[in-house]
C-alpha cells in the first residue's frame, strides 16, 4: 500500500489553480496531516476486510458478535433440542366405582400393596422433547388387574373382576414469560388423555349355583389444560411437576391429574427419581361407569440425551 501514501503526498506538494487563475494559498502540513489520516482510516479499512471471518465473509468483529446466530455457513442455528426417554413403575392404589351394563356399580377400594398383588403385566414409559420455551411430552401406561371381593349380608356373593387399563397422554407447553430465575422454568401446558378400559365382572353366589357374567369396553379422549414446572436446584439434584385439569363433558365429566418428583442426575446421561402420581376420571355412558382416582408412589430411571 505504499505507493498510495507516495500518491496522496505528490498531490499534496502541487499548486491547484483556482477557476479565476489565481493561485491556491498552501498549507502544506495541514493538508499533508489531513491525508495522512484520511489514507491511515483507507488502510484500516482494507486490513479489516482483509481480516474478514473466512468461514461467514464477515468483518472479525461482527463475525465475533453473532457466534451464536449463524452457522459456518452463515445459515441460521436452531434452538437446541434435549431428549428424555424415561421407563417407570407406579405403584397405584384405586378407589372409587367401576360398573358394567347390566350391573349396578361396585365399590372399588384397592390398596397400592393389593394392585402389586394382583397386577398380571404393566408397562409405564414417557418421552420428553424441550428447549429453551418449549417441551412437548408423551406418556403411556399399561396395566392388568384381577381382583376378588366378597360382599352380601352373610359374605354369600362373591364378584371377579378384571380391569385391562391404557392411558396415553400427549402434552405441548411453552414457557411462561414470568421472570422467574433462569433455573425455574414454568410452562402453560395443553394436551391430551386417551384412556381405554374393558372391565369384566363376574357374580357368583354360595348359596344359588350359577353365576351372572358381564363385560364392557370403552375408550375415550379427553382434552387438558395445565401447567408444568421444572427446577434445577443445582447440577445434581431436580424437582419435576405436572398438574392438568380435562374432560369437559368431550370424553369425561371431568379429569384431572397431578404428580411431583425429586431426581437425581447420576452422570450427564442418566437420573433417577421418586414422586407420587394421581390421576382423577369420572366417565359415564349408557351403563358403564368409571368414576375412579388412580393414585400412589413411583420410581423412575431415565436415559438424557
Amino acid at each position: 500500500m505504499r505507493h498510495v501514501v507516495n500518491r496522496l503526498r505528490y498531490i499534496a506538494s502541487k499548486r491547484p489553480q483556482l477557476s479565476g487563475g489565481t493561485t491556491e494559498k498552501r498549507f502544506p502540513g495541514v493538508t499533508l496531516a489531513v491525508l495522512s489520516v484520511l489514507a491511515s482510516i483507507g488502510l484500516g479499512a482494507v486490513a479489516r476486510a482483509q481480516e474478514a471471518s473466512p468461514a461467514t465473509g464477515q468483518p472479525a468483529e461482527l463475525a465475533a458478535a453473532v457466534p451464536s446466530a449463524v452457522t459456518e455457513t452463515g445459515a441460521p442455528v436452531a434452538p437446541g433440542w434435549k431428549f428424555q426417554a424415561t421407563l417407570y413403575g407406579w405403584a397405584t392404589a384405586l378407589n372409587g366405582r367401576v360398573g358394567v351394563r347390566g350391573l349396578p356399580p361396585q365399590d372399588v377400594d384397592v390398596s397400592a400393596w393389593d394392585a402389586i398383588e394382583n397386577l398380571n403385566g404393566a408397562l409405564m414409559a414417557s418421552f420428553l422433547a424441550r428447549n429453551d420455551d418449549w417441551l412437548l411430552l408423551a406418556d403411556v401406561v399399561y396395566a392388568r388387574l384381577d381382583e376378588d371381593k366378597v360382599f352380601g349380608p352373610r359374605k354369600n356373593l362373591k364378584a371377579s373382576s378384571t380391569m385391562r387399563q391404557f392411558i396415553g397422554s400427549g402434552v405441548a407447553g411453552y414457557r411462561l414469560p414470568l421472570g422467574l430465575p433462569e433455573n425455574v422454568a414454568l410452562s402453560g401446558t395443553v394436551g391430551f388423555r386417551y384412556q381405554y378400559l374393558n372391565t369384566k365382572v363376574r357374580l357368583s353366589s354360595k348359596v344359588r349355583p350359577g353365576s351372572v357374567s358381564r363385560s364392557g369396553t370403552e375408550d375415550w379422549i379427553d382434552p387438558t389444560i395445565g401447567l408444568s414446572l421444572q427446577w434445577a436446584i443445582n447440577e445434581k439434584w431436580f424437582v419435576n411437576g405436572l398438574a392438568d385439569i380435562g374432560g369437559f363433558g368431550v370424553g369425561s365429566q371431568l379429569t384431572a391429574q397431578g404428580f411431583g418428583s425429586v431426581g437425581y442426575m447420576w452422570t450427564p446421561s442418566i437420573s433417577s427419581a421418586l414422586g407420587y402420581r394421581a390421576i382423577y376420571t369420572d366417565y359415564k355412558n349408557n351403563g358403564f361407569v368409571y368414576d375412579v382416582t388412580q393414585h400412589g408412589v413411583f420410581a423412575s430411571l431415565a436415559y438424557h440425551f
